[in-house]
């Protein structure tokens, strides 16, 4: 069973992001999602000030199996990257929800939170998924 920490909102392209006190929005793949990808060895992250979308590719994680797009899982403004990932992909393998963040964003609309699943729905999509 994956780790779901509830104090997340999940995409349903396998992206967590957490509510920062200042307002910001830190970005990250899902426990499920790095361990279908397997060890990682490179992260291309976005770019600090770009502009993303919800739903589009803004960053790419690659495993010894695929690579994969990371998508934004509400649209804002890209503040900081994780640059350690350069240097240390299998980071994501290691603490997915910790030290394993991809990117943080200034959200467009904090209120877009509410529209990705919490721990509870995450875990019921991905059962569904796993049929």
């Amino acid at each position: 069973m994956s780790n779901i920490p509830v104090d997340l909102k999940y995409a349903k392209t396998h992206e967590w992001a957490r509510l920062n006190k200042d307002g910001s929005v830190t970005v990250g793949i899902s426990d499920s999602a790095q361990d279908q990808l397997g060890d990682m060895v490179f992260v291309e992250l976005p770019e600090a000030g770009q502009e993303v979308v919800a739903e589009e590719a803004c960053a790419v994680v690659e495993s010894v199996k695929a690579a994969s797009d990371v998508y934004a899982p509400i649209s804002g403004e890209v503040v900081e990257v994780n640059e350690a990932l350069a240097d240390s992909p299998e980071t994501v393998n290691q603490d997915a929800f910790g030290a394993g963040w991809i990117f943080r964003l200034q959200p467009a609309a904090a209120a877009d939170l509410d529209g990705l699943m919490d721990a509870e729905a995450y875990e019921a999509f991905l059962a569904t998924e796993a049929h």
